[in-house]
């Protein structure tokens, strides 16, 4: 992989991997578009673990709480909103974590095709646009229940097609339980930091095999495309954060369909 192609990619990492449009659908079609060698899954990788540093280190207060928490629940019994919380997000990431690696493993060549992810961002775009603009804001971050924590985490399973974003179906799922817009994009990020932990841990091996075998240039590739996607995390977050406290989900839906189409009138002309 050359250098250029790996700070493009982890630009695009950072930026639709924390925002609802599907860092799996970029990361598998702007390869294809340019025709550039396929990605290794052990970038892919690689790449979710600089976003997944990003929200460690921008919720890296919000973890250490929750964590401290979680602790205290359990053994000295005190009740928290982060002990509680820290709870929430171990029981709901096993199901959708679960789903997903089974489904992943299974059928990740047949959703791989251009037109099955064209479709997944249209339709998701249709359904996060009407949910969000339906659904009424009544609960905050603090106050999520554990029948939303735990549907919003068995959500996930369905972003194992690309196209459809973990983020998208995870805020997509929130808004329709009622939960604010900044809260559900805060619990999202948070939820989704056990799983990318242990997809990271899962492929340290191939890591270590790529930087084996992998030239200097390779190497350097490897490395800037993990930092960028974590530069380009920390500014995501920041942003969508401060977005949601007064916009909406709309440009997003808008963004995707409009990349759907696209993604179409390519496969036609192409």
């Amino acid at each position: 992989m050359e250098i250029y192609q790996a700070i493009i990619l982890g630009i695009v990492q950072g930026l639709t991997e924390l925002l609802p449009i599907s860092s799996s659908a970029h990361l598998t079609l702007i390869p294809q578009i340019f025709n550039w060698t396929q990605v290794p899954e052990s970038f892919d990788v690689a790449l979710h673990f600089g976003t997944l540093l990003a929200i460690g280190i921008f919720f890296f207060k919000d973890w250490i709480e929750l964590l401290i928490g979680g602790f205290k629940k359990v053994v000295k019994k005190e009740d928290s909103v982060e002990g509680r919380m820290f709870w929430y997000i171990v029981i709901a990431t096993i199901p959708g974590g679960a789903i997903g690696f089974v489904l992943d493993k299974y059928a990740e060549e047949i959703l791989t095709k251009p037109i099955i992810i064209a479709i997944a961002l249209i339709v998701m775009g249709i359904v996060l646009y009407i949910v969000d603009k339906k659904s009424s804001t009544k609960t905050e971050y603090k106050d999520m229940t554990l029948k939303q924590t735990f549907l919003i985490g068995l959500s996930q399973a369905l972003a194992f097609i690309p196209g459809v974003s973990r983020s998208g179906v995870t805020m997509t799922t929130g808004r329709a339980m009622g939960v604010s817009r900044e809260s559900v994009a805060k619990y999202s990020f948070m939820l989704s930091t056990p799983i990318v932990l242990a997809a990271t841990v899962f492929k340290l091996g191939d890591f270590i095999d790529y930087l084996l075998v992998a030239s200097t240039t390779g190497i350097i590739a490897f490395i800037l495309g993990v930092l960028v996607s974590f530069i380009v995390g920390i500014i995501v977050i920041k942003f969508l954060l401060e977005y949601l406290k007064k916009g909406s989900f709309k440009i997003f839906a808008v963004y995707r369909v409009i990349v759907g189409i696209l993604v179409i009138a390519w496969i036609v002309l192409v």
